[in-house]
């Protein structure tokens, strides 16, 4: 019996071989008839016009006779088979392709996931991806007990997110691009600008990072792309997803994993060694490694659906631990980036412009930081009496942590900031007071004074 299912040409094919296979059983008959019944004659069977019948063949004749017959049938039998055979084999290498391996097939399949290859994905999100590397001061106490001041270099990836009219808009993680001095963006024709930050949302570990658009050569501009937003809410368990960013600062790298869980919660410590708590967030086993932070995590339609954030290493124990990446959902992200992007981009002010807080103060060694809990940023020694800092309330032991959207760790951070602000802004500042040895965080007003008057 042929199928129903079975393609009309293969049903036909089937049915041409049933017919041989009855053809070759009468065949067998033939061959098996009583002897008797071979010599029979009958007047007008095969004679004409009245004449005499031919004389019957005799047996030798016949049988050679069935055995070329038979000869043919084989033949004919095989043939009809083979291609019965490979149109079935087409049939199926084409089904097989379909399902597994569909680059340029935007149909879905059954998982939900779209049929674009991870080739494909990363081919269309390339023009969107950038490398952020960082310049950023760090102070280590030395042999002597004196405190030293190393450049360190960083590496990072971002997203091309928008444009306005004069900035090239890239999304990123807060933890990249906090404490640096300068940055740099590489773009998908290994051209690379200076770039500023353009504003920072620490408890989502989010940032913006603008870049002029005159700074970019038009045949850049011909190259990269906005990316694509999707939506994280659709996502699925065991979804097919694809991670790219600057891994250890080799350039782009593609990874592919699946969508292991949704809604995570992960714990990371910041530059200041504050604990942010990150929520809602993206588990896959995509391999997000030092370098991917801040790149993009895209489903099998190229969309982004989630800024990488971290990995899993180790668990408290020691354990060590494979596979456990996380991402922030754009869902969740957008909102923020939005309001990111529209701050104004800062640039350093002219000297006759310059600001300052009217306090001293020294780096908390990172040592310190480590051994008592005590949050990174600038110990405040003294507050100069009626300055800006005094009547904004910051006091002695206070320890400053950003000014307004740039956070600082140390004391050149901190100095380094005030030179994108003018005397006389008003600006917020965030600090960390101890309260019974517990550190509480507030954040001022403080009206930045003249760096002249400060000198006189």
């Amino acid at each position: 019996m042929i199928p129903a299912s079975c393609p009309e040409k293969q049903r036909k094919q089937a049915q041409l071989c049933q017919n041989l296979a009855q053809l070759f059983l009468f065949i067998c008959n033939l061959a098996s008839y009583d002897k008797t019944k071979w010599i029979h004659k009958k007047k007008g069977v095969f004679g004409m016009n009245g004449t005499e019948d031919k004389k019957p063949m005799s047996m030798k004749k016949k049988w050679a006779l069935l055995v070329v017959m038979a000869l043919v049938f084989g033949l004919i039998a095989g043939l009809t088979m083979y291609g019965v055979n490979a149109a079935a084999n087409r049939m199926y290498d084409q089904n097989h392709i379909s399902a597994t391996d569909t680059a340029g097939d935007s149909d879905t399949d059954s998982t939900g996931n779209s049929g674009t290859s991870v080739e494909e994905v990363a081919k269309n999100a390339m023009p969107s991806l950038v490398t952020i590397s960082t310049m950023s001061v760090e102070e280590m106490r030395s042999f002597f007990g004196g405190l030293r001041q190393y450049e360190v270099q960083g590496a990072g990836t971002g997203v091309i997110v928008g444009k306005n009219d004069t900035e090239l808009l890239i999304a990123t993680n807060n933890h990249v691009v906090e404490g640096a001095t300068s940055l740099s963006v590489g773009f998908i024709d290994e051209s690379s600008v200076s770039g500023e930050v353009k504003g920072t949302d620490a408890a989502n570990d989010l940032a913006v990072v603008a870049v002029k658009l005159s700074d970019i050569s038009d045949d850049t501009m011909k190259q990269i792309q906005i990316a694509t937003v999707g939506d994280s809410d659709e996502l699925q368990l065991g979804e097919q997803v694809v991670a790219i960013g600057n891994a250890l600062g080799y350039g782009q790298s593609v990874t592919s994993g699946y969508v292991s869980a949704l809604n995570r919660t992960l714990n990371l410590s910041d530059e200041s060694g504050n604990e942010v708590q990150s929520t809602g967030l993206i588990q896959t086993d995509a391999a997000i490694n030092p370098g991917n932070s801040g790149g993009a995590l895209l489903n099998m339609k190229g969309e982004l659906i989630g800024i990488n954030e971290a990995k899993t290493s180790a668990t408290s124990s020691g354990a060590s631990v494979d596979n456990i990446g996380f991402a922030i959902p754009i869902d969740k992200a957008e909102q923020s980036l939005q309001e990111l992007m529209n701050l104004p981009t800062r640039e350093k002010v002219d000297s006759s412009e310059a600001s300052y807080i009217g306090i001293s103060g020294e780096s908390v060694p990172t040592e310190v930081t480590q051994a008592y809990g005590i949050p990174a940023g600038v110990l405040v020694d003294s507050v100069e009496k009626n300055g800006p800092a005094d009547q904004a309330g910051i006091q002695k032991g206070d320890i400053i942590t950003a000014l307004d959207t740039r956070s600082v760790g140390i004391m050149s951070q901190l100095q380094s900031a005030l030179e994108y602000y003018a005397a006389g802004e008003k600006v917020k500042i965030v600090i960390q007071r101890s309260d019974d040895g517990k550190y509480q965080e507030k954040t001022l007003d403080i009206t930045l004074g003249a760096a002249a008057d400060a000198q006189q």
